[in-house]
């Protein structure tokens, strides 16, 4: 699970392993209900010198506010989705369904270690220095007023037996890790005519990570 992480807030960064440009309104440091950053398939192309055509950044809710939801309070229960589940739960599965899938860009995450017989955060990041590209849904609510809330989830899958992760969370708790995506296999998770990309809903090798308090 991750609850806490850190954004892209660098446009240069952003631009160049996303190549896309940094929209407003989201904060450096994000917890379930806050505004982070996340990438999508946009309905139509867009322009920019260096950016993907079929690319775009948006600002949204970190955890899903499905359709249905009467209010956003439950963004601080779904900001990460299980991918064994993702397409059946109803908080999850209509975005799932019509393939609203996004990448949500993030410097770092944050796990408790619990080794010392106590929580302590640490921060996770890929071990070259690039951003990580995190597997993540994506969807609209619409409020009483009218106005749309973008909102976004990452996915988890099991990770009891990674050689990193399995040190974090409660000993009796199962552990689980977000999906990191290949640079390369960003446009393909992206692409709603691709059929559910399952494949790509792996644990991120264990020396492509360094973590430290």
């Amino acid at each position: 699970m991750c609850a806490h992480y850190e954004t892209v807030t660098k446009p240069e960064r952003l631009k160049d392993v996303f190549k896309v440009a940094m929209p407003h309104g989201a904060v450096a440091d994000v917890w379930p209900s806050y505004a982070g950053l996340f990438i999508r398939h946009p309905k139509e192309a867009q322009d920019g010198e260096g950016m993907a055509q079929w690319r775009e950044a948006m600002t949204g809710s970190f955890g899903l506010v499905p359709h249905w939801a009467k209010d956003t309070s439950l963004a601080k229960r779904t900001y990460n989705a299980r991918s064994e589940t993702v397409a059946t739960k109803p908080s999850y599965r209509d975005a799932w369904r019509l393939g609203r899938r996004c990448i949500i860009p993030a410097e770092a995450i944050y796990e408790p270690d619990w080794r010392s017989g106590r929580a302590v955060p640490t921060r996770i990041a890929r071990a070259d220095g690039r951003p990580m590209g995190i597997a993540g849904i994506w969807t609209g609510w619409r409020a009483p007023d009218g106005t749309v809330l973008r909102s976004m989830s990452m996915l988890t899958v099991n990770a009891d037996d990674h050689p990193l992760m399995r040190n974090f969370h409660r000993p009796e708790d199962e552990k689980r890790m977000v999906v990191i995506l290949e640079e390369a296999d960003f446009d393909a998770w992206l692409d709603p005519n691709r059929g559910a990309p399952v494949s790509m809903l792996g644990c991120f090798d264990a020396g492509g990570l360094m973590s430290g308090v």
